[in-house]
């Protein structure tokens, strides 16, 4: 597995975070990988400029569409598998509330380990 240095967001804003030196804090494993799997879903096809082939195509099957729950679950799980180190991703929907959805994405990095993040 390549190791790459993960920058940690805040949880809530989404946001970089100092550490206790005040300089930009860094990710650790296990939740550094976990961060990069919620980061690769919450990203938007096109929106990384450096590689606009990267993300889910929220604008063009999703918003405002209401895809069937496989499609969804589909474009999710491809891109938690975009993430270097992972190997298998499971994602489970919970019913739309207000027209939202929610779920978990379950995923087992290249050590076997599993992990999940909630969505």
């Amino acid at each position: 597995m390549t190791m790459y240095k993960t920058l940690l967001l805040d949880r809530t804003a989404w946001d970089l975070v100092l550490d206790s030196n005040g300089n930009i804090a860094v990710a650790s494993p296990p939740y550094a990988l976990a961060q990069d799997v919620a980061s690769a879903v919450k990203l938007f096809l096109g929106e990384l400029w450096y590689d606009t082939t990267k993300g889910v195509p929220y604008f063009e099957n999703v918003l405002g569409k209401r895809p069937p729950a496989s499609l969804l679950i589909s474009l999710l799980e491809k891109a938690a598998l975009t993430v270097p180190g992972v190997v298998s991703a499971q994602c489970s929907l919970n019913p739309l509330v207000d027209g939202l959805a929610n779920g978990q994405i379950l995923f087992v990095d290249e050590k076997g380990q599993k992990n999940a993040i909630n969505f």
